[in-house]
């Protein structure tokens, strides 16, 4: 069985003083296995953050299904199975990073040496061990993302739901965040996250779902919706130009052309930053 199953869901919220309702999600269907990384991408006001909230049973839909675990999504019995990262989380900003996270254990029922030591592993994996003792009106965004993503996890649930995870992050703490992710789909745990950056999804998800004007437009595996069945990739390693020209002829018409292979602008702004991380702990030592 899916961990979730949506079936030809539809939700609309009324107008302003009473004008004409607004459809936010249209008819749409999807299930997700256990294990995977689903990406639901679209641009803003598409009914990404209306299927979230649908999903976890904040809100319910107006005709069709939403079930998790085999249960409708508002079941209470959801509530310990899933942890919910929000858009735009409120935390209380004179807690400390570690306070925040024992204050949702005790929420979700865990006391004394348990509690201590589920804080303890997940300051560990957001990567916040030694900023445990700051208060979060300090934290920068990507911090406090982070530690959303350990009061999403304190109670050790099946289905991780983020909406937006990455939003208004810098690369830095967006790529920490993805890694992450990345580790808690090694660990098995099933991910449904939403958002517009589409090379993050990329990077992430098994399958992916495109909403447009609340309609799933696109809905497949990542490996078959990228492909381009019309062009054939060849990738060498320092190709000589003797060998470059033998394969030009060998392609004849076929040879569309050749050119160096790229990085992306986030991975030469990291690189920059670990080459200059490096540059100045040589410096320090010889000193």
């Amino acid at each position: 069985m899916p961990v979730v199953e949506i079936n030809q869901v539809h939700k609309s919220f009324p107008g302003h003083w009473g004008r004409g309702g607004v459809y936010a999600v249209k008819g749409v269907s999807l299930s997700i296995e256990e294990g995977s990384v689903y990406g639901l991408i679209g641009p803003n006001g598409s009914g990404k953050s209306t299927m979230m909230k649908m999903l976890v049973g904040l809100l319910a839909p107006d005709a069709g299904s939403c079930r998790v675990f085999g249960r409708p999504a508002t079941a209470s019995g959801n509530r310990r199975e899933i942890g919910f990262l929000p858009e735009n989380p409120y935390f209380y900003k004179f807690l400390t990073g570690e306070e925040t996270v024992r204050f949702y254990g005790r929420l979700c029922g865990l006391r004394g040496t348990a509690l201590r030591q589920r804080t303890q592993e997940l300051l560990a994996l957001v990567g916040l061990e030694e900023a445990a003792h700051r208060r979060l009106g300090g934290y920068s965004k990507g911090m406090l993302q982070r530690i959303g993503l350990a009061q999403a996890l304190v109670q050790k649930p099946r289905l991780l739901v983020l909406d937006e995870p990455t939003a208004g992050v810098d690369p830095i703490g967006s790529r920490s965040i993805r890694d992450i992710v990345l580790n808690l789909k090694s660990q098995g745990m099933t991910v449904f996250l939403c958002s517009h950056l589409l090379e993050q999804v990329q990077e992430v998800c098994d399958h992916v779902g495109i909403l447009y004007q609340g309609c799933l437009i696109a809905n497949g595996s990542m490996e078959s919706l990228t492909q381009d069945k019309r062009r054939r990739e060849i990738t060498l390693c320092r190709p000589s130009p003797e060998l470059l020209e033998q394969i030009r002829q060998l392609a004849g018409d076929a040879w569309v052309g050749e050119q160096p292979a790229r990085n992306s602008l986030e991975n030469v702004f990291l690189q920059g930053i670990q080459a200059r991380l490096r540059e100045q702990q040589s410096h320090s030592a010889e000193h």
